[in-house]
This record gives C-alpha cells, sequence and structure tokens, in this order.
C-alpha cells in the first residue's frame, strides 16, 4: 500500500479507507473524496489556536450526552472520510475513545478556513456533511471585521444546510446545545 503513495498513481479503482488504514502514522492529515486521497498542508498555528480555542469552550458549555474533541476522523463510507477541525459528538460515541466517527454520532462539524482549503471548507464538506446527515454545521473564516464564524442547520429533507446565523461579537445559538460564546475569546491573540 505504501508503495501506491510513493507512486504518481492511485491504487487501481481509488483510495479506500482499507488503504488510508494501512498507511502509517506519520502526522499527515488524509482525507478521501471518493476515492482521491487529499493531503492538506500543515495547519498554521492561528488556524490552530483557534482550533485550541474553540473546543476548549465549547467543551465549557458542554452538557452531559455530548462530547466535544478536534481532528478526529469522521469516516462517512468505504471511499470518503473527512477530518473536522472541531467536532461535538454523542457522550456515547466518544465513552469507545475512537480514533474515528461514524457519521450518525457526529452532532457539529467545525471547519476553520484556511486560503487552501476555502472552496473545500465553503462548498464541498458543508454539502457531504449535509448528505452524510450531521444536523448543525460551523464555519470560521478571518475577513476584514476580523474572525466571523457562520453557523449552518440540516434540512434532513433535502440533505443541505441553511444558514442560522453570521455572528463576529458573539456566537449565540441553542443549538446543539446552548452557546454564547464571544468570538474574542476564539480569537488569537496576535504576536
Amino acid at each position: 500500500m505504501t508503495a501506491a503513495l510513493q507512486s504518481d498513481y492511485p491504487p487501481e479503482g481509488g483510495w479506500t479507507t482499507d488503504d488510508l488504514d494501512a498507511l502509517p502514522e506519520d502526522g499527515h492529515r488524509r482525507e478521501l473524496l471518493d476515492g482521491v486521497l487529499l493531503m492538506s498542508p500543515s495547519p498554521t498555528r492561528m488556524h490552530q489556536t483557534v482550533a485550541g480555542l474553540l473546543m476548549a469552550a465549547l467543551t465549557e458549555d458542554c452538557p452531559d450526552g455530548y462530547d466535544v474533541t478536534q481532528a478526529v476522523e469522521v469516516r462517512v463510507n468505504h471511499t470518503r472520510s473527512f477530518i473536522p477541525d472541531v467536532l461535538v459528538t454523542t457522550s456515547v460515541a466518544a465513552a469507545r475513545e475512537p480514533s474515528r466517527y461514524e457519521p450518525h454520532e457526529v452532532v457539529l462539524a467545525v471547519e476553520i478556513v484556511s486560503p487552501s482549503t476555502r472552496s473545500i471548507d465553503r462548498v464541498l464538506k458543508p454539502a457531504l456533511y449535509a448528505q452524510a446527515g450531521i444536523p448543525f454545521y460551523w464555519r470560521i473564516e478571518w475577513e476584514d471585521e476580523g474572525l466571523v464564524v457562520y453557523t449552518y442547520k440540516i434540512d434532513p429533507v433535502h440533505e443541505v444546510y441553511s444558514e442560522t446565523g453570521r455572528w463576529t461579537k458573539f456566537v449565540d445559538t441553542g443549538e446543539p446545545f446552548p452557546v454564547n460564546l464571544p468570538i474574542s475569546r476564539i480569537t488569537p491573540r496576535r504576536v
């Protein structure tokens, strides 16, 4: 399998989650989109700081029944696998100490947009997370006014997300659980 990674060509028939499982634990972030291997560059300090601060803030507000973590794989099917920056899962799923989750175990997926992931995080991942049935999606971006959090809720009949808020000062939503989060709390310090 690692020979396929060293080749200019993907495995015959495309990459699968079995192929991902056979790869070495080398710290590379690998995701699958319909058998195509996606490898993202290492995240920046700002990206990682936002993810860490958001995880800590959500953990403080997280009621029993849920768990907050970051960068754990969500295995959608045999040829689709994604790694949200931050995610909220059921506590039952978290209790098994998984290295990956099934979509029905994920309540909220959060992506922090980087220049190299703009189209994936704005268009592709929300469409595929909704199709997989993940109830809530948040997208975090740097804009002229600073950090902005976009919140979405699934329309389960049409398998698409509808925007529920664009937050520039604080996130104040009751879903997936009550959150009243000042944006300043997840904004990295400038050095």
